[in-house]
């Protein structure tokens, strides 16, 4: 044991009373990181994990001489919230003498502040505010946040009232705080890294990372490298760069003769032009030849070799430069520096934060990430079309060749989630280091009865592409059917595709069954807005004491990373299995994770374990407290059978049902047996 217990918990546990799983994890953790290593723990909702992790990293960060800073990484605004709850929750009890602990809540600038320029990057929350009161207030504002831990809204809402920038008083305040709650970009994406963490006085070497959601880790590192190039790309990038030029021209006119780097600058904007200029020229003869051996094979997209494409988009911008070495890459790297530098006027319009990128961004990113990974197998190019136009996109393989240096950076990590199944596939993906490091996998028990989460799985229904028919979708809808007519409350329903779901339910004004339910549909990329409008909505309906059914997609933000308290959801019916359709993206994965994995792991680890993961994501939505309580519905027959049993957690059980009518008894009988949630006892 570490310094800094009382009894048997650390002074740094949150709550007066430990759950047994609880402390189990809390003390792996412990145990864990005290030897600067990881925990992945898989850990079910209602375990306290965020209390937990948060005890374990703190007990061990203050027994050092020099406590490392505790990043607590999570996607989710919601989380961001509990930690700061429950760091709040820690002070409370920490006994006189021990300082209280300075935590900072961060999210993207865009969030955070009113306006932001993306010409000067720079915003308009401290306008005509003097220099020196600029720092009397950012002062104020770090000293509020640090006397009481505070959540990034509240900080926002303070900083618009004092007229100062929340979003760099916060980065400010890292340099001095305890615990950053951030999102995974700050550690995992190299740009954002880069501009962060120095900025914040934050060396990884010096930290203990814990991962929120953790099974989202692989994907967003995944993400990160994800990039697209079409023709548009490639044409509006020489026109933004022709505007930059203009722009640039401008300026240095009025600049001193005496500036010798304004020369530099010029010839550099122009170089690029030219090399934009000749790409624009040769690009599309490529795309239509892609194009035609794509229809040639007869398939919706193509592998392409990273190496070739690289190679050849080189050898273009090196055309009418005399240079000895044509495989040279330094005239292609001058080129995406100089893309990475282009600032024009934006669209602030537009809700999508990919598309908000200049289209020098875009293609800049694409080319870098070719060029680092031309050689390696960790990264595919892949060609096929959106709409009626061509494009080519990259893709991340392998998480780990990013995330594996990274975590063996940092002085330890605890990884949780609830669908964290198994753990040690996540250690593997993520490249976990092991030489000399302790890399500890471990499932906890759920303290929730089973009694008041039954989970169904139908016999006689499935997703699989092969057997659906028409009997299937009536078999289907009827176990549907007979999950809302006898829930009191609203009911979700998730299934694999928008296609699907659109098979299913028809068109909006659906209700062919004579159901009295108002139907809330998710659409596809909706925004955070849209989203936290049909929750609400679903609150309103309880207050009419109006039913409603929430339909959306496995994987999509209806089923994952949304939280549904008060037991608002009173039943879930996930339709089918998730699995990724056949792609050339999907082929390269599978070999690649058979040559790293071997063909036992291959499929597991690339597909059904994926899936099923994304199911037990959406299964655990509407159970967030031990009081609540919801029946769920799971309609796809090969979840009974390997090797989708087998993904499944060893601590679930689960009930057969051969038919609808079979659903509708349980169900009927389960709301008979508890009508509404419990209130639990203080």
């Amino acid at each position: 044991m570490t310094g800094g217990e009382v009894g048997s918990t650390p002074i740094w546990f949150a709550h007066e009373k430990v759950r047994e799983s609880q402390s189990q994890m809390m003390w792996d953790g412990i145990e864990v990181l005290s030897q600067g290593g990881f925990l992945l723990a898989a850990a079910p909702t209602g375990i306290g994990k965020t209390a937990a992790a948060l005890a374990s990293a703190l007990e061990v960060a203050r027994s050092m001489p020099s406590p490392p800073r505790i990043l607590f990484l999570t996607g989710t605004q919601s989380q961001h919230r509990i930690v700061v709850e429950t760091v709040r929750a820690i002070n409370r009890g920490l006994p006189d003498g021990i300082l209280d602990l300075k935590l900072v809540d961060l999210i993207g600038r865009e969030g955070m502040c009113h306006t932001v320029d993306r010409v000067t990057g720079r915003c308009d929350c401290e306008e005509d505010i003097e220099p020196e009161a600029r720092v009397e207030r950012r002062a104020d504002l770090k000293e509020a946040m640090f006397r009481v831990p505070m959540h990034v809204d509240e900080m926002i809402r303070r900083g618009r009232n004092m007229r100062i920038c929340s979003w760099a008083a916060a980065r400010e305040a890292a340099k001095e705080c305890d615990i950053l709650v951030c999102d995974y970009n700050h550690v995992f994406i190299e740009n954002v890294r880069e501009a962060s963490l120095p900025v914040m006085g934050i060396d990884l070497a010096e930290t203990i990372i814990i991962v929120d959601e953790a099974h989202n880790l692989p994907d967003r590192v995944r993400n990160g490298l994800q990039r697209i190039a079409t023709m548009k790309v490639f044409r509006d990038a020489k026109a933004e760069l022709e505007e930059h030029l203009g722009t640039e021209e401008k300026k240095i006119g009025s600049r001193s003769a005496e500036d010798l780097s304004a020369g530099d600058e010029l010839r550099e904007i122009r170089f690029a032009l030219g090399a934009l200029t000749r790409l624009n020229e040769s690009m599309p003869k490529w795309f239509e030849s892609r194009l035609k051996e794509l229809a040639s094979l007869g398939d919706d997209d193509m592998r392409i070799s990273t190496a070739e494409f690289i190679e050849m988009v080189n050898s273009i911008v090196l055309e009418s430069i005399e240079i000895e070495d044509r495989g040279d890459s330094r005239c292609l790297t001058r080129l995406i520096s100089q893309l990475l530098r282009v600032r024009v006027e934006t669209d602030d319009s537009i809700d999508d934060e990919d598309e908000k990128e200049t289209a020098s961004t875009r293609l800049a990113m694409m080319l870098s990430v070719c060029l680092e990974y031309r050689d390696s197998p960790a990264l595919v190019l892949v060609f096929d079309l959106i709409g009626d136009e061509p494009r080519i996109s990259s893709h991340l393989l392998d998480p780990g060749v990013v995330s594996g240096d990274l975590f063996n950076a940092c002085g330890g990590s605890i990884l949780m989630s609830g669908t964290l199944v198994p753990p040690q596939m996540y250690a593997d993906l993520l490249r976990l280091p092991t030489a000399n490091r302790l890399v500890r996998c471990r499932q906890y028990t759920s303290p929730f009865s089973t009694e008041r989460r039954p989970i169904l799985i139908a016999k006689d229904t499935t997703s699989k592409f092969t057997d659906r028919s028409e009997s299937n979708t009536d078999r289907i809808r009827d176990h549907i059917l007979s999950v809302i007519e006898n829930t009191p409350g609203h009911v979700a329903l998730f299934a694999p595709s928008y296609a699907l779901l659109r098979e299913i339910i028809g068109e909006e004004d659906w209700l062919p069954w004579g159901i009295r339910r108002h139907l809330l549909i998710e659409r596809s990329r909706m925004s955070k807005r849209q989203v936290n409008e049909m929750i609400e909505k679903l609150y309103q309906k309880r207050r009419t004491k109006d039913q409603a059914l929430l339909a959306g997609v496995l994987s999509g933000k209806m089923a994952e990373g949304v939280d549904y308290p008060e037991n608002i959801l009173d039943a879930v019916v996930c339709v089918g299995i998730p699995v990724p359709p056949p792609s050339a993206r999907q082929d390269a994965l599978k070999k690649y994770c058979e040559d790293r994995f071997g063909r036992d792991l291959a499929w597991r680890y690339s597909s059904s374990q994926p899936a099923v993961n994304s199911l037990l994501q959406a299964l655990g939505r509407p159970i967030r407290k031990r009081e609540d309580r919801a029946l769920v519905v799971l309609l796809d027959r090969r979840l009974l059978r390997r090797p989708y049993r087998h993904c499944l957690p060893s601590t679930m059980s689960a009930i057969e049902v051969p038919d609808a009518s079979r659903t509708a008894r349980h169900v009927k009988r389960f709301f008979e047996r508890h009508p509404e949630p419990a209130i639990e006892a203080v």
